[in-house]
């Protein structure tokens, strides 16, 4: 059982692992090829939450945002291997502001073929983080070992 565990949290995290390491190695001095397709959509996101809230986003440096994404994804990836809650948090901290922003289909037709391919790869992340849930609640649902404490012997004389 354990090692089917560690198994699953392996496969799982090589996701994030993967794309950490591959928008790594993209990074360049202009952020990449992540940066160029965030841009826009960061944009967009902005001027969407401005227009429906109220509230003024501040202005967010897309090579610094993509820079804590790897971070996010790196470290959580390699943490939550190892079965820790900590990087589940930070998993799902990535994935609960990268999701509204990569994949936004309520900027689209119902009936577009970018509709489709972004409702799910949305409706997928919101599958990623409710693992990630699932994980952490798990995790803190299993009482912690406690040591038993010995019973004194009484000694004969």
């Amino acid at each position: 059982m354990a090692f089917t565990s560690f198994l699953g949290r392996v496969l799982f995290a090589s996701v994030f692992i993967l794309a950490a390491y591959q928008e790594f190695n993209d990074f360049g001095d202009d952020g990449g090829l992540a940066a160029k397709a965030l841009k826009p959509k960061l944009n967009v996101f902005t001027s969407h939450v401005k227009s429906h809230t109220g509230i003024e986003v501040p202005e967010i440096d897309v090579k610094v945002l993509i820079s804590t994404a790897i971070a996010l994804k790196g470290l959580g990836g390699v943490l939550f291997i190892f079965g820790s809650t900590f990087g589940a948090f930070l998993l799902l901290l990535h994935q609960i502001i990268a999701t509204p922003i990569l994949y936004d289909f309520y900027n689209y037709d119902n009936e577009g073929p970018e509709f489709s391919q972004l409702f799910i790869k949305f409706t997928q992340n919101m599958a990623l983080s409710g693992a990630l849930l699932f994980f952490i609640g798990l995790k803190n649902s299993i009482p912690r070992r406690q040591h038993r404490k010995r019973i004194a012997k009484t000694k004969t004389v």
